[in-house]
């Protein structure tokens, strides 16, 4: 106990989920000093010196995990259902004051870290001035700034369209001088009007550059995907991350492909599925339905949201039983996700087969991985930075009652959830 100070903090627990474990442990006591974690005994074996100063909370009837991590965010996003080429159009103040409230929501609802994967122009870096000014309260921020996309591509309204790998190369390298802690790449075309999500858009040059680039200043690289070739190409350049990780042929077919998981596995790359964003788009056409007024080209529209979702279910199955190591990243904003709801994306995985247990890593230690932010976050050990969330009812075997957070510890710090300005 010799590293402990006078601002000693400890956490007397029912339970507790480390984020790494396989089984959950009972009647726990977590001991923070600072803004570190310097010990964790069962509560039977933890012995404290009667002179030593600290503060004793007792949650014995509550479950305490790592604060969320929540590897895929644009806090960019209104999550009123308005498109992204709708939202670039907006000025960059008010796409700045929204970043800052979305980042609240995160926080307050247990996020505690958060990689942004795009933002127009240089919104994301002025939140970090604003967060480390004290400003704001946000999560820690993993920032790519402007995610790279050829022109017209995906994504390309904020701010970096780019060809040929000289451009490439110069992008990333300007990117790192701004500050960013990773690069995004949209490696094919998704929701922008202007693109193509059935075709690659970087050539395996360009992309190979991009990652030399990006791995040669220690950063990693993340990558959109939205059909089978851009993953390939992806992984072949040694990208960190899929995002998304959609199968499907230039035809638009539906194919999994076990020679694409076998990559992934090869060169040891995360996936982060995004989930929620089918199943937010389920519920939304279900509220709809209930409310009347359905016609039958919105029963055609549901039709073809819920094949497309229970399809991209189904390759998330394949994968996590394959061994590819999921990462949960909710994608809000994003259209009419709103933000604070990273637990719908967490459910999608139990949904898709893991369990509970599995669900929680893949939001915790899976994520801080593959945000390569792990030697500090997203795991209870000694050593860790002390960013927990406490809940009311355990989740192990009931995945929503993730959604009863009553305390939210950043940095060994309670977040102050009743200010909500």
């Amino acid at each position: 106990m010799d590293k402990i100070n006078n601002d000693m903090l400890v956490i007397q627990v029912g339970e507790l989920i480390d984020g790494i474990s396989s089984e959950s442990k009972k009647n726990i006591s977590i001991v923070i000093s600072g803004n570190s974690i310097v010990d964790i005994k069962p509560t039977g074996e933890l012995s404290i010196p009667s002179d030593l100063d600290h503060k004793l909370i007792d949650y014995s009837d509550k479950t305490i995990l790592p604060g969320l991590v929540d590897s895929h965010v644009h806090l960019t996003g209104i999550g009123d259902g308005r498109s992204g080429d709708e939202l670039s159009t907006l000025p960059d103040e008010v796409l700045s004051i929204n970043m800052a409230n979305n980042a609240k929501k995160h926080l307050h609802s247990g996020v505690t870290t958060v990689r942004d994967c795009g933002a127009k122009n240089d919104t994301a870096f002025h939140l970090r001035t604003a967060a480390e000014m004290g400003i704001i309260d946000t999560p820690r921020l993993v920032l790519s700034g402007r995610p790279l996309a050829i022109i017209g591509g995906h994504l390309s309204y904020f701010g970096e369209q780019i060809t040929g790998v000289n451009e490439c190369r110069a992008a990333v390298r300007y990117l790192i001088k701004q500050g960013a802690d990773f690069i995004k790449v949209t490696a094919s075309g998704g929701s922008t009007k202007t693109s193509f999500p059935l075709k690659p858009s970087f050539s395996q040059q360009e992309l190979n550059v991009i990652v030399e680039e990006a791995h040669k200043f220690g950063k990693h690289v993340a990558a959109h995907c939205h059909n089978s070739e851009a993953m390939v190409r992806s992984l072949n350049a040694g990208v960190d991350t899929i995002i998304h990780g959609v199968f499907k042929e230039p035809d638009g077919t539906n194919k999994y492909r076990e020679d694409i998981t076998e990559l992934m596995l090869e060169k040891n790359t995360y996936v982060n599925p995004t989930l929620g964003p089918g199943m937010m788009r389920v519920q939304v056409m279900e509220n709809k339905k209930q409310q009347g007024n359905f016609s039958e080209f919105d029963q055609e529209e549901m039709d073809q949201i819920l094949f497309e979702h229970e399809y991209r279910m189904k390759c998330f199955s394949k994968m996590h039983e394959s061994g590819v190591p999921m990462s949960a990243g909710s994608d809000s904003a994003w259209g009419a996700y709103e933000m604070g709801n990273f637990f719908l994306d967490i459910e999608g995985h139990v949904i898709g087969g893991q369990t509970p247990m599995q669900a929680i890593q893949s939001a915790t230690s899976i994520a801080s991985k593959s945000c390569w932010i792990d030697d500090s976050l997203g795991s209870i050990e000694t050593g860790k930075l002390a960013d927990l969330i406490v809940l009311d009812e355990s989740p192990i075997n009931q995945i929503e009652n993730l959604r009863t957070v009553s305390e939210v510890i950043k940095n060994g710090e309670f977040v102050d959830r009743n200010n909500l300005l």
